[in-house]
């Protein structure tokens, strides 16, 4: 970092008065600051690497104080940096500012295959640090694990289940899956035994089943592994804890069991079932509907959750969760991106596959290709409904997939002089009574009496569970 460069910076955050995920301040007026370690670590421990600066005041000002000692604050950042395990090379950096004396340490993001980078005094579980916003938080005990397994190669779908028996997979998807081999794997096709087949493959290890068997061709994982499930809510509201009619917290909720190629399409059915429709006129007065989310994107999200969540025991307990809310889809599975990859990279090139044996078997019951096109064809499908870009994000080990509609809108977007015409536009999209009262603005009685009422008599608005006037789960659509 230049001179010029550091100053700039020092001005930026002086001005937005706040320290960020790659910047961290030191007084460091008075001397050396005690606390550097869990920075060196937590900056070591992310791809952008971080910049310490030292002799610039955070909280409250975020003043230009100095430092008491240029030349020792570069010696101490050194010897700092040498109590790393592996050492940090930082590259240091001296400017001076209204006459006072500021140092910059970059520290860059060591390789993943070297992380955790921690503390040797306080040792690997006490002196690995991640950097959160702008502050340094202790690793968990699972995210150390998650390096240490990728550095290691750990196999995590591999380890047998010594429970299982080969008697209680469902035969007719292992034939399916044998016959697939033979059929692909040439050199499986004559002359090895269905038992060496499954042994070469995975799908057993030592005559035992392993994980990635259990959860492909098991009738029922849960017995074994009752959180390797997927839990998934539809909530009325934005976020959590938002209520409909009468307090009704879900609109659905599930909890989606079994093997990993029918809880894929249980899951795809639930949010098939709870989305919403688009209803679209063409130029020639013809109606076509169209899903919230295009369902070849929301099968690949599920899929990617699925197939490339951790299987360690550290997180056999956490299920991958599903959660709809009125603007927006989000899946999360634990484990972040395994290897060296990126958010930035992701769909392009060819990462590497945290569970391979498990995408090998799934490839082969035509369940995913296994081709690393999966992250493509969401941005893709997304671009091609008219739809906002995926959000993707890694939360604390947590893989999160985030898909927004462009059905929900803000009532103030509509002119509700007449609020008939209004109701029927705003419509376009299955509304529940609370979101008519919202929209209306006045009593229940008098939306639902003397606006709804009219309009489902004539014939302009419909219901979406006829059957059942007063069910709570009760939607009105528009008819035109």
């Amino acid at each position: 970092m230049q001179a010029e460069e550091l100053r700039s910076l020092i001005n930026e955050i002086h001005r937005q008065k706040t320290e960020k995920q790659t910047v961290e301040l030191k007084a460091a007026h008075g001397g050396f600051p005690g606390k550097i370690y869990d920075t060196l670590s937590s900056f070591s421990n992310q791809d952008d690497g971080g910049i310490i600066i030292f002799g610039a005041a955070d909280k409250p000002d975020f003043e230009i104080v100095g430092v008491y000692n240029a030349e020792d604050v570069q010696k101490k950042i050194m010897e700092a940096c040498d109590q790393m395990e592996p050492k940090v090379r930082a590259l240091i950096t001296v400017c001076e500012i209204d006459g006072k004396m500021i140092a910059a340490a970059e520290i860059p993001g060591a390789d993943r295959s070297l992380r955790p980078v921690f503390y040797r005094g306080a040792g690997r579980l006490k002196g690995s640090y991640i950097r959160v916003g702008d502050a340094d938080e202790l690793m968990s005990e699972y995210e150390i694990y998650s390096f240490e397994a990728f550095r290691r190669r750990i196999r995590d779908e591999l380890r047998t289940v010594d429970r299982v028996k080969l008697s209680l997979f469902d035969q007719e998807r292992l034939a399916g899956y044998l016959k697939a081999v033979k059929t692909e794997r040439k050199n499986l096709s004559e002359n090895v035994s269905d038992e060496n087949i499954l042994e070469l493959m995975g799908v057993i290890y030592e005559g035992k089943p392993t994980l990635a068997g259990v959860m492909t061709f098991s009738r029922y994982p849960q017995t074994f592994f009752p959180q390797l499930c997927i839990t998934a809510v539809a909530v009325p509201g934005t976020q959590i804890g938002d209520t409909a009619e009468d307090d009704v917290r879900f609109l659905d909720n599930a909890r989606i069991a079994g093997a990993i190629p029918d809880m894929l399409e249980e899951a795809v059915e639930f949010i098939r079932k709870n989305s919403r429709t688009k209803t679209v006129v063409d130029g020639e007065g013809r109606r076509n509907d169209r899903p919230e989310y295009p369902i070849k994107a929301v099968r690949e999200v599920i899929l990617n959750a699925l197939v490339h969540r951790d299987y360690s025991m550290y997180t056999e307990n956490t299920p991958v969760s599903l959660e709809m809310y009125r603007d927006r889809l989000v899946i999360r599975n634990r484990g972040g991106l395994y290897g060296g990859g990126s958010l930035k990279q992701l769909g392009k090139g060819r990462p590497e596959t945290r569970n391979a044996a498990l995408a090998n078997m799934l490839e082969l019951l035509n369940v995913t290709e296994n081709r690393y096109s999966g992250i493509s064809t969401v941005i893709r499908e997304m671009e091609k409904a008219g739809l906002p870009k995926p959000r993707f994000d890694i939360k604390r080990g947590d893989f999160e997939v985030t898909l927004r509609n462009n059905i929900y809108f803000s009532s103030d977007e509509i002119d509700k002089t007449d609020l008939s015409a209004a109701i029927l536009l705003f419509c376009k999209t299955p509304r529940s009574r609370k979101e008519l009262v919202d929209f209306t603005g006045k009593s229940q009685y008098y939306t639902m009496s003397a606006i709804i009422q009219p309009l489902l008599t004539a014939g302009k608005l419909q219901l979406t569970v006829p059957e059942k006037p007063k069910s709570p789960k009760q939607r009105f659509i528009s008819a035109q």
